[in-house]
Order: C-alpha cells, then structure tokens, then sequence
C-alpha cells in the first residue's frame, strides 16, 4: 500500500496546517447509501460525518430536488427519512451533502442514494376476459389458455410462481385435468369429456412472487382469479336408448298395424342432439314386426304363439337408432337395443292324440293317431295298465285354454277306465283294468274301448279307438308214455349219431306255454349224449369218450319241460357195442438230407397195431399216398422200404416248400373196418446256385405327382429260379439321370422272389416345372461268384399339381401418393398378382390397413378410406375424409389368392404393403410450443451475433406447408419507469429446424447500450411457406430483461486466475446453490501487485433470477452468509473478499491522485519550510529542554496513577482522534489506557457507511507485530528509553510491543 510513504511527504503540510484554517472534508466513503424502501418516516437513515483538522464545530446540511426525502440535524449530522421512498417509482437518485466548520466556504459533495427493493407489491394479473372455448377432443398438453401476471418488485420477490387453487367441479377426475406452466400456460393434463365428465370448468388462479431472501419477508400473492373454460360438444358419441330394456305383449289374434311398444333413443352428445332414425337390424321371427319413424313397434304380420314355445313365446326384435349425420370421424353413429316381445295365447285349438311317449314326443302331424293297440294278461288285478299303449294328448293352447278332459266309451266301457281324467297342456294316458272277472280270454280275445278327451272351455274334443288283446296263462305240465327207454349205440359213433328220436311227451296247453323243451339232466353220460330241445332227439355228442373198452352201459333222465316252467322227467339205458378201434403205430420220424442231381433216398418205415396179434386187425400193410412228388420215389408194401426212382431236382419243387418234400407211407391192419396210421417222411433236396435273376417286365412306366415327398412312385419284380436264400437273394439298384431323387428297397416276396418299391424320399419332392420325367435303370443280381445280373428300363413322368403359392409384382407395389381433403377420386393404383402354374384362378384381398402418422401407429382412423377389388384395382373409398394431419401414410397390406391350389399347399401370396402417402393440403396454421424459459440479456457480456432468446414452433402441414420461416415483426424496450422505445435493427432472427421442430434463434445485431434498464419486447412471426395458395402465420411476443453494470459483483480469491478457473465448475455449484439464481462469469483476472494484500485474483459475475431481475452486491452477501454449506465451500476454494466493481476498481485510481496531490503540496511547502528553518532551528533547542523536563517528571509518577491533565508535555490527545501529533503513535502504545480503545480500526466513520463492501479475509488475519530492535545497534534516545521503560514497568501485562523512533526529538545530544 502507498500509504506509509505518503504520509511522510504530506508530514509538512501537517506541520504548516497550524498556521492556516482547513475547510473540512467528508469521509471518502460519504459518496453513496443503499436505503431498503420499506424504512417508515423518522428511522435513522445514516450519519453525515466529516474531518475538520481544527475540530472546529460542523454544521451539515442537504440540498437538491429529492432533498425532501430526508431531514438532517444540523450540528450532529444524523439523517432521518422524512418521506416514504419506493423503489418501483424511483430506484436511485441524487442528493447533495454540505458541511460547514464556520470560516470556509460550505463543502459540497454530490451523495447517491440508491433504493434497494422489497417485497412490498403483490403480483397482478394483466388480463380482463378470463374465459374461453375448446373442444371436447383436444389432445393431452394442448395448450388451453395464458395468463399474466407481473409483480413490480425485483429479485425473487418480483419472481412470480402460477398455481391452480381449484377446480369446479371439485372432482377426483377433474383436480389434475389441468396444469399451468411457469409462464402461466394453462394446458390439458388429461381427456375431457362433454357428456361424461363436465361441460363446464372454472379454474381459480392464485399467483405468487417467491418472497424475499434477504429480509425474511413472506410470499406475496395476487388475489385469486376465475378461467373459465366451456367445453364445445363434439359428435363422437353413439346414440342411446332412454331405457336400457323394452319388453311388451301381443295377442296372438292382433291384427296387422296394431301398435307394441314405443323405443325412444336420444343422441348421446348432448350438445348437438342430432335426430335419430330407428330401423328393425335383426329378429328371430322376421316380418312378424317393423318400426316406424315415431319408435313404435307394430304388427306386420300374422302372428302364431304357438311357433313360439320353445323360444318361451317370445321375439326378439334388434332395433337400431342411427343418427341422421356422421360422426367426427365420417362414421355411422348408431347403437342397437334387443326388444322383447310376448305373444299371448288365443284358444284356437282341440286336444289331440298323438302315439308317442310324452318324453320324446315331438308333436308332429306324422305321430298324430286315433286308432291304439294294447295288452293285458286274462284276470289282471286292477288298476293294472294295459301294456304296450303309448298315447299322449295334447292341446297346445295355454292355461285354462289348454286344459281338458278324459273319458272312456265302447263296447267293452265297464271292464276298464281311464288315467288322468282331467289334464293340461299335454300327458301320458293310461287304460287301467278296471273288472278283472270281465278280462277273460276263455270269453273273448279281443276287446274294445275309446278314449275321449273334450276341451274344458270350447268343449271341442278328439276319440281315440283302443284295441286290447287278452293274453292267456299257464294250467298243465308235460308227461312221457314210459317210465324207462332201453337204447343201443356202437362205441365212437359219429358225433349227431341218433341213438333214438322215438320219445315223445304231451302237454294239453296250447300256445307258448304248451311248447315243451327236452334237457338232460347232469350226471354220468351227459357229456357223451345230448338232446334236441325241440324234437326230444338224443343223439351222440362226444365220439371220443363212447368207448365201450372204457364204459359198456349208460343211464341217462330225460326231463320235459312247458312253456310255463312246469315239468316231468323219464329213464334212458343206453348199451354200448364193440368196434374194432385200435389203429397201428408208426416209430419215430424221417427226416432225411439229399444234395439235388447226385444223392438216393433209402429208408425203412418201422410200425405195430395193438389190437389181437394174429388177426386181420394187427396185421400191416404199407403204401404210398399220392402226393405232388410221389411218383419220383416207392415203397415195400410188406417190408416198408421208401427209395427214389431217379436223380432229384431242387428247381422242380415248389419254392413255397423251400426243397423239402413231404411223402405219406399208410400203414393199414386188415380189420373190419380197417384202421391206418399215415407217417409223413420228409425229404429235403439241398440246393446249389444255378440260375440267374428275371424280370418280370422287361420295360416300367410310372407316374407320380409333383410336391408329393416320400410316396411309392413304382414297384418291379424279379425271380430267381434258386430255392435257397443264399443262392436267390435279389439285390436291386438303380442308375440313370436323376436317379438321386429315388430310393430302391428291395422286399423278399418270397422264395426266390422279390420286389424293388421305388421311393422318393421324405425330405424331396419333385417339380413338374424343373423336370417333367425321369429315364432310369433298374439292375437285379443275385451271389453269383460270375458277377452276372440283369437290366429293365424304368420311365418316371411327373404329374403336373397347382402347388406354386402366387406372387405379387413388386412393381406394382410401389408407393403411390395422394392428397388429402377430396382432392382425389377413382382408381389410384392396380396390384398385378401372379402365378407359374398352367391352370391358376387369381384374386387380389385386402388382408390390413396400418394408419401411421409421423411413424407412429394412429389405429383404425384410415379404415375405409381406400378398397380393393379382386382384380387389384385399388381406388378411394372415401376422399373427403382423408386427412393428412390424422395419417400421413395409409399402408394397405395385400395378398394373392390362387382359388385352385391344390389343399396341400399354400394358396396366399405373401402378404405385400403398397404405401400411399398422403400429401398435405396447407390447411393448418403454424403454431408456437410453450417453454418455460426466461431470457436474459446482460449487455456487457453480449456481443453482436450472439444468440439471446430462442422460439419453437411446429406447423401440422408437411413439405413446404409445414415448413416455417421466422421474422422479427416488432422490437420495443420497456424501461423501468413504463416508457415505450421502439427499437429496429437490434435483432435479427434465423431458423433452423430440429427433429420436425422449427427453432428461431434470436441474435443480436448491434451492440446495447449497459446504462438502459428494463426489457427488451420482440415480436416474431412464424409464417409457412405453401408452395401454392396463401400462406399462414402465428405470432408470440417474448420479453427479454435487460441486468445493467450496476448488478456487476466481484468475488476476490486468495488463488491464482488459473486456479480459479480450474476450480470454475465447483465454484459455480456453490453459488448457484447459495443464490438459487443463473451466474454469468464476466472475466477472471489476477489481481494488481500493489492489491495483492486482499487477494490474488479476482472474478466479476452476475446472477440473474428467472423473471430478469438480479442480486445486489449487499443481497450477495446475506445470501452466501445465511447459506453456510455454501459459505463454507467457497471459502475452501479461496473467496476472500466481496465488493462492487467500482469500490475496488476505484481504490488505486485514488491512491495515485492522493500521491501526485500530496506531492505538490510537498514541493510547495519546501520553500516555506526553507524560510522557517532557521526558527524551527532555534526552537527545537527550548524542546528538548522541555522534554528532558517530562522525563523527570514521568519518573516521579507513580505507576498506575495517571495525571488528570496530559502527563507529556508537547503533545495534542484529542478524546476522538485519539492521536499523538509528536509520536505519531495511538494514545494505547503510550499507555494512556484511560483514553484508548479496544479496537485496532480507524474510528473516523461512526456509521456503517463506511466503506460498502465485506472484508472476509480480515476475519482470519491478525495484527503483525513488528519485531523487536536489534541490541547491537546505536544506543537508544533517551525519551524514547523513558517510555519504554514506563511500558515495561507500568504495563507488563501489554500484549503488543510497539515503539517508534522520532528523528525530530531526538535528546542524545543532552
């Protein structure tokens, strides 16, 4: 600091300025206060507090055009408010400071008074009409409505927040259906509703400013406001019916145009009722009923309850209520109702018979009937039905109209009645016996009844004839002639054998219970004889057992058994008689091995017969049996000896006997008659390899259809003459071109022969339209050692199958375009679809139409309005209501349809899309997106081409349509104190478009001039650029604050620049969490090195709050005081000191005039000094005495006891400068602690005004204390020895050490 060193060159004017009287000058910091407006009339405001070198009384005065404001005491200074101040009508201004010590002339100094602001305005909404219209259909965050509210304070206390108090109707549904942004768009949260939810809202608006931080004021708020918001009824509801069911009744007999029931059906969008037209849609009884214009339901035709019973007599009629006028999205309104109508019952009919059980009776007019047959046992008991009646009446009519009565008549009344004798609707009848002595069948077989049944209320009746037949019982049993039969039977009789059928029994009943059964009953020779149940036949049922070698007589009962399980029973003695039964008996078996060409056969039969040696019945004979083979060999008739006749061949036997043959050799006794015994002999000729395979063909045509894999295309065959496996075994293979494609299995048809199934396999097929036959080669072999086989020709012709799916032509899916709003009509496009096989019927099906807008799926909202016929023509359908805005690209899936493919296969194409674009008709306005921004412009940091303000906006349209061009329209500034400039060439706007968002940036042109406060107001228009017909626009108005060089504020680090700048992000973080407003860092710079002692660099911000307004260097303060996370953070990152830009700025500027003043006035006092020199010299001799004289007597002063007047004499201790003129030293460094202070600082300003900054770094900075004098130097002054020895014998217990050499007062020369 340059201080010190001034002071010593200004020490003359000191010394001079006793001899000339000083006007007094105000305090440096005298030149600006900040007054919060909310101070009341008489609050002390500041002190006027000036320096006067003669302490001369002060008077202070204020002068100017605001000195009104204020009242001053003139003789202290103390300034009080006199009139209210407000800083939304004046935020600064000038007043002028006067001081007068009596003898010079006043002192003025110009004083800024700046008006710091409070929150003491509530917001105020600008808007009047607070109402508006939309539509029921509004899309979710549309934008509904804006409101505005400005608050004329600054800062978060001119910040406003919109809030939505209420809602009504006061629903669950309706308390978030609306929102409001920052900027107070109102926007739709959810789906309205016209008929559902409310036809009317009333929004009650509330907005609020953010209170006020820095003085603990509360939120203000507006007071409440009422939107009110109809809502416009769309036609996007069916219509409905006023009651939710109809039913009504008909007679059966009502004539035609008799009116039913009336249905009524209102439109279900209350707002617009559009008239509704009925029609009958669909009835189970059709022509029965129509409707008319009215809703009445009438009879249109005969009518018939009884069709109706098994539908419980009643119709169902579908009525349909369409409205006149189509719906929102071109649609049929309507909606349908099923109407229940009854028909009541007229008695128009007679009971009938009908000849059915009631539980499947259908009542038809096949199974009506008056003529009925039954059954009943002679004497049944009574009440006993007649069997075997099936008879049902019915009468269809309804209640009493369909009761009825029963009653008997006939010849044959009194034996039998009738059950029920009075019914309704329909039941079973029953013919009972009612005289069990008249039911006889010995009287009579046959009798008859009728049965009448009379309508109960017509009296109209039905007869029915019942024939009943009588049935007989059973009275007698059976009887035989004889008690006991003798009978006779030869032993092994033929099974059937008769042994008598002579026995016979009677029975005198006749009919069914007068036929007799004949049985045997168990016991021995029941199993060996059996009887004919009918005849009474006995005959011989197991030859087998009738051997008389093992039983000789037989007793057998015969039991005779009626109809009616009565019986009698006789005794049959049956003698068996003697046969010659015993047959020879052949020894072991012959199986006998021969090699074909070459081996004999020589083989003796051994035999016995086991009846009486000696006789007819043991003696053998032998022979051969005929047999295919017989003739090659012969035998012995008395040895049995078998041989062959001659060389035997294997190929001459049957292959089926595989070369084994069988011969039979009888052997026969000579008995009466005679028995044999048959031997098989079996010779087996072995085979060798001597022929070769054969064809049975020598060529083979087949024929398979293509796309059929792994069917039989073919079999051939081969023999081989060789009757062993191993010599006829067949091999097949195949070969030719295409002879892949098949397989060849062979399978053994037998001995010798086989056969080769000819296979396509399972994972091929063939293709009529790659290859339409095929020529192969099919070889047979068998093992023969030679290699030899044989060859056949095997043509394969492949059929023809329509298997080929059709195809459409990509060509003729290409996207075609069409423009929207009935611009086009007709056919638009044809789909060729195609096929490559020969007999192919073709059509073209709309499989699906996706409706996209912007790439995203929009639903069924395109439905309709294209079709496509079945020869591919795709035309419109519906060209008014194609819209671009609702889908901009209708995709029509398609597909061909082959009517003749083959079942098997695929008879659709694949599906193709064709695109049809639709084109966009500028038929929408452009129009601006809500943002929540606040844009700010500071124009010290703003230069020419830099971006300040952005716009979004969005046109419907596409192309050139949709395509937006930005433009300023109008730029006016707004100052603070409500005057309009108009302002042009400032800004310029350029537009830019991203993600189908057009963006208007907003630039600046020209540099702003930083003294202007207030806000700059753009007006931009976005305009589209249709490429035909007149184009449309949309207009916003954005407001841009303007934060002038006063809301400037610089923060001092005790780091580097460098430093600083790497440490920018964290010390952003800090701020903007301590201000909750936006910093804008203006420069970072180190500090100068003659400043350095309050911080190495620096760094000039602002921060802005949303609404445009900004922190003061004082709110900064509190706010970063009050935050002490923040407080602390910065302080690690080396914040030192806050200040304006133009205390600290100013500081050095002074320091130099201060010096080049000071040294002027020095080079004006030498002369004078130089003229004075040789009194001054004269006079420091009287000083010195006169010191020695204050030493002597400062050591006779006791310690601790201080004189009541200056105790040194020379010196000037003024109470409020608290200053030694001679020493240069504070009144506490001499020890005159009465008059000193506990504090360090200078105490010429007795206000806070002092200086309008906050020193951080002195808070941690303590007092340097200079170092003590080094003892080897000259020798010390002699009062300067006195007072320090005063200090350290007076006052030990004085922390400090402070002493000071005055060269001027020097006593070593005495």
């Amino acid at each position: 600091m340059v201080r010190p060193w001034l002071s010593c060159l200004l020490l003359p004017a000191l010394v001079v300025s006793v001899a000339a009287n000083l006007a007094p000058t105000f305090l440096a910091n005298m030149s600006s206060v900040n007054l919060p407006e909310d101070l009341p009339v008489g609050a002390e405001v500041f002190w006027l507090i000036a320096q006067d070198q003669e302490n001369d009384p002060l008077t202070y005065e204020i002068s100017g055009s605001y000195a009104y404001f204020f009242s001053v005491t003139p003789n202290t200074g103390e300034v009080k408010l006199a009139s209210l101040l407000d800083y939304e009508t004046l935020y600064w201004f000038s007043i002028y400071i006067s001081v007068s010590d009596g003898h010079n002339n006043p002192v003025q100094k110009q004083m800024q008074v700046i008006v710091e602001d409070r929150n003491d305005n509530v917001p105020i909404f600008q808007n009047t009409d607070f109402s508006t219209r939309i539509s029921e259909t509004l899309p979710v965050g549309s934008l509904i409505f804006s409101v505005l509210a400005t608050d004329r304070d600054t800062g978060s206390g001119g910040a406003v927040v919109y809030s939505i108090v209420k809602v009504i109707p006061s629903t669950d549904s309706s308390k978030y259906l609306f929102g409001i942004l920052p900027n107070g768009s109102i926007i739709l949260n959810g789906s309205l509703s016209y008929n559902n939810k409310s036809a009317f809202y009333q929004l009650e608006l509330k907005a609020c400013d953010s209170g006020d931080n820095y003085n603990s004021i509360a939120v203000q708020c507006s007071s409440p406001v009422f939107v009110s918001i109809s809502v416009i009824d769309q036609p996007d509801l069916d219509p409905q019916f006023v009651r939710e069911f109809y039913s009504a009744s008909v007679a059966e007999d009502a004539p035609q145009g008799t009116s039913v029931l009336k249905v009524e059906a209102m439109d279900g969008d209350r707002g617009i009722n559009d008239p509704v037209i009925y029609s009958i849609s669909n009835s189970t009884r059709p022509g029965w009923f129509d409707i008319g214009p009215d809703g009445v339901i009438r009879v249109n035709g005969s009518l018939d309850r009884e069709q109706l019973l098994e539908e419980d007599e009643e119709v169902q009629v579908q009525v349909t209520a369409t409205e006149m006028h189509p719906n929102i999205y071109g649609q049929e309104a309507k909606v349908s109702i099923w109407v229940t109508l009854r028909v009541t019952d007229v008695n128009d009919h007679k009971p009938e018979f009908y000849n059915c059980s009631l539980a499947t009776c259908t009542f038809t007019p096949q199974e009506a009937q008056v003529n009925f047959t039954g059954y009943v046992d002679e004497h049944a008991s009574t009440r006993i039905p007649i069997d075997d009646l099936t008879m049902v009446v019915y009468d269809p009519d309804k209640g009493s109209n369909g009761t009825f009565l029963l009653s008997l008549g006939g010849p044959n009344v009194e034996a039998f009645s009738v059950s029920p004798e009075r019914a309704a609707g329909s039941v079973d009848v029953q013919v009972l016996v009612r005289a069990p002595s008249l039911v006889d069948y010995e009287t009579q077989t046959v009798m008859l009844v009728q049965v009448v049944a009379t309508d109960s209320v017509s009296r109209s009746s039905s007869v029915a004839l019942v024939t009943i037949h009588l049935r007989d019982i059973n009275d007698h049993r059976p009887t035989f002639p004889h008690n006991l039969y003798t009978l006779s039977v030869f032993e092994h009789s033929a099974v059937g054998y008769v042994v008598t059928n002579s026995i016979r029994a009677s029975d005198p009943d006749t009919g069914e219970v007068g036929r007799i059964t004949y049985s045997l009953l168990p016991g021995n020779g029941a199993d060996i004889f059996a009887v004919d149940p009918d005849s009474g036949t006995v005959t011989v049922r197991n030859s087998e057992l009738l051997d008389r070698e093992k039983q000789a007589v037989y007793y057998l009962t015969l039991l005779a058994t009626d109809g009616g399980n009565l019986s009698s029973s006789t005794v049959l003695q049956i003698v068996v008689l003697d046969i010659n039964d015993n047959k020879p008996v052949v020894s072991g078996s012959y199986n006998i091995f021969v090699q074909e060409e070459e081996g004999n056969v020589s083989v003796t039969i051994q035999a016995h017969d086991d009846d009486q040696p000696g006789t007819n019945h043991s003696l053998l004979h032998f022979s051969l049996l005929s047999s295919p083979y017989s003739h090659n060999f012969s035998v012995d008739p008395d040895k049995g000896i078998l041989r062959n006749l001659g060389p035997l061949d294997r190929e001459a036997i049957n292959n089926t006997l595989g070369g084994r043959i069988v011969l039979t050799v009888r052997v026969s006794d000579c008995g009466e008659p005679a028995l044999w015994t048959d031997v098989n002999v079996t010779v087996t000729v072995e085979d060798i390899n001597d022929n070769l395979p054969i064809f049975n063909q020598s060529s083979y045509s087949f024929s398979v259809r293509e796309r059929d894999p792994g069917v039989l295309v073919g079999v051939v065959e081969a023999w081989d003459a060789d009757q062993t496996e191993a010599n006829n075994r067949i091999s097949f293979s195949l070969s030719g071109g295409g002879a892949n494609n098949f397989l060849l299995r062979g399978l053994v048809l037998g001995s010798g022969w086989a056969e080769g199934h000819l296979w396509l396999p399972l994972d091929v097929s063939l293709d009529y339209e790659t290859q339409d036959f095929f020529n192969l080669t099919v070889s047979a072999e068998s093992p023969d050692p030679q290699g030899r086989d044989a060859t056949a020709k095997v043509l394969v012709n492949v059929e023809d199958v329509n298997d080929v799916p059709p195809t459409l032509d990509s060509t003729s899916l290409r996207g075609i375009r069409v423009a929207e709003n009935g611009s086009q009509h007709g056919i638009v496009a044809e789909v060729v679809a195609q096929d490559r096989d020969t007999m192919s019927q073709l059509e073209v099906q709309l499989v699906n139409v996706i409706c996209t807008k912007a790439g995203v799926d929009v639903g069924s909202l395109c439905h309709g309005w294209f079709s496509v016929l079945a020869n591919g023509s795709v035309f419109i359908s519906q060209s008014e209501v194609i819209d671009y805005e609702t889908c901009d690209l209708v995709t029509l899936v398609v597909r061909a349809y082959d009517l003749t493919t083959d079942p098997r296969f695929q008879a659709y194409s694949d599906n193709g899309s064709l695109p049809i674009t639709i084109e966009d008709v500028n038929d929408n306005a452009p129009y601006f997106l809500p943002e929540n921004k606040t844009f700010v412009i500071i124009p010290e940091l703003v230069i020419p081409n830099q971006q300040v303000a952005s716009v979004q906006a969005r046109d419907s349209d596409s192309g050139n349509n949709g395509a937006i061009l930005f433009s300023i329209l109008q730029v006016d500034f707004i100052a603070k104190d409500g005057t309009v400039i108009p302002f042009q060439g400032f800004f310029r706007v350029s537009t830019s478009l991203e993600a189908s968002v057009f963006i208007g940036n907003i630039e600046l042109v020209t540099n702003l001039d930083s003294t202007l406060q207030g806000t700059y107001q753009v007006t931009v228009k976005a305009q589209d650029r249709p490429s035909e017909g007149p184009a449309q626009e949309a207009k916003i108005t954005l407001n841009l604050f303007t934060v002038d060089q006063s809301y400037r504020v610089r923060l001092k680090f005790s780091m580097s620049k460098e430093e600083v700048g790497a440490n920018m992000e964290e010390i952003k973080a800090a701020l903007v969490q301590a201000t909750r407003t936006t910093v804008y860092i203006v420069n970072i710079q180190d500090t100068e090195s003659m400043a350095r002692a309050r911080g190495r660099s620096y760094l000039d911000a602002y921060f802005v709050f949303s609404n445009g307004s900004a922190l003061t260097l004082d709110q900064l303060s509190v706010t970063i005081r009050n935050d002490k996370d923040s407080l602390t953070e910065l302080l690690r990152l080396g914040l030192v000191r806050l200040g304006s830009q133009e205390s600290q700025e100013s500081e050095l500027p002074d320091t130099l005039r201060n010096t080049v003043i000071g040294l002027g006035v020095a080079l004006l006092l030498v002369i004078v000094i130089m003229t004075t020199v040789l009194v001054c010299t004269q006079k420091s001799y009287h000083r010195k005495l006169r010191a020695m004289k204050a030493s002597k007597e400062a050591r006779k002063t006791a310690v601790g006891v201080m004189p009541p007047v200056s105790a040194i004499p020379g010196t000037n201790v003024y109470n409020t400068e608290r200053a030694n003129p001679v020493l240069n030293l504070h009144t506490k460094d001499l020890g005159f602690e009465s008059q000193s202070s506990s504090s360090d600082l200078d105490h010429i300003s007795l206000n806070s005004l002092d200086d309008n900054s906050v020193d951080l770094e002195n808070s941690r900075q303590e007092i340097k204390k200079e170092p003590p004098h080094s003892l080897m130097g000259p020798d010390p002054e002699p009062l300067n020895r006195v007072l320090s020895g005063v200090k350290a014998g007076t006052r030990g217990q004085q922390k400090e050490e402070l002493a000071f050499t005055n060269t001027g007062l020097n006593t070593t020369d005495l």
